[in-house]
């Protein structure tokens, strides 16, 4: 949604999820790479923002396009670091526009790569109630039912298998604090889910004084799309506020509620979530604590051709 905000501003070209780091390309960012390599990247992301990160296909088929783009360039990109802001700019300006817009959320654990590569990125972090992150999981795979009817079924099944309730927790937290680590910093800034749903224009005219731009009403003009709560509405424009605290009547069993709330106790308390008072039901709790292990290595498996370097991967997402 964040990505849409700024990708209705005339300057402004937000991409699809990248996967850049991570994914595509492996630490350390900056390091000499081979003209091969650079062209296979290349063909990598044209395919992802062409066809989309969950549901692109063969990348060989973007190779003219990636050869062709490659060709054009001043200086031929010699490290992923390069390519990857020849890439942002030259789509950027293919669709009128100047500042390019990477909304993938895995960039939270690369915000030290980012600040340090690209001396003039601004970054901009989402916190949301860990139990709506946990609904909002635990429902990512009914996407394809509720406007996503080109999810591949492979990806459908991996959202599944991806969401068990100490998975998820723990993922958040670790996410808050890679971001809390930057809390201080002059090119990064936070901003509370629920604060841009109930303040919208005062939330987003901050963010664009903080990103050197002009705010228009015409950025809060965004179709309400890409929930995993509710059905697409495109025809619908405008920031809906009843997407704040869905969890509080929602599916989630007080058994996961009472994970989530104990694995992210001390960040909800720091960033002023308020814990419900809940207990779990004992064979649900004993349920998920037996079926852990196989789900985390269910999605180990399901996620392996997601990972660039699986050890740097673990480390910093866990």
């Amino acid at each position: 949604m964040m990505g849409r905000i700024f990708g209705k501003h005339p300057r402004v070209y937000t991409f699809g999820e990248l996967h850049f780091f991570g994914q595509l390309a492996a630490a350390p960012f900056s390091s000499k790479t081979h003209t091969k390599e650079i062209e296979k990247l290349a063909t990598q992301l044209f395919c992802v923002q062409r066809e989309g990160y969950r549901t692109h296909g063969k990348a060989h088929r973007f190779l003219s396009e990636a050869q062709a783009f490659l060709a054009g360039l001043t200086a031929y990109p010699d490290t992923s670091t390069a390519l990857f802001e020849a890439f942002l700019y030259h789509e950027t300006a293919e669709n009128d526009k100047t500042i390019p817009c990477d909304q993938t959320p895995r960039n939270v654990f690369y915000i030290a790569d980012i600040l340090d590569l690209y001396p003039n990125a601004r970054v901009i972090n989402m916190i949301r109630d860990p139990r709506d992150v946990l609904l909002s999981q635990k429902r990512k795979w009914k996407r394809r039912f509720l406007g996503g009817s080109d999810m591949p079924m492979k990806e459908t099944l991996r959202d599944w298998m991806n969401y068990h309730p100490i998975t998820i927790s723990h993922i958040w937290r670790t996410a808050v604090n890679a971001a809390d680590q930057f809390a201080q910093h002059e090119r990064v800034i936070s901003v509370y889910f629920e604060e841009l749903l109930a303040y919208p224009q005062k939330t987003v005219k901050c963010l664009c004084d903080f990103v050197g731009i002009t705010y228009t009403d015409q950025m809060l003009q965004v179709p309400q799309v890409g929930s995993s709560v509710a059905e697409d509405q495109p025809q619908q424009l405008g920031i809906n506020p009843q997407r704040a605290y869905s969890w509080q009547d929602s599916e989630l069993s007080s058994t996961e509620i009472y994970l989530n709330q104990t694995i992210t106790a001390i960040l909800m308390k720091k960033h002023n979530y308020t814990p419900v008072s809940i207990k779990p039901n004992i064979a649900s709790l004993g349920l998920h604590l037996l079926t852990f292990p196989l789900k985390l290595a269910g999605a180990f498996f399901f996620n392996l051709d997601r990972v660039k370097n699986i050890r740097e991967t673990l480390k910093r997402r866990f």
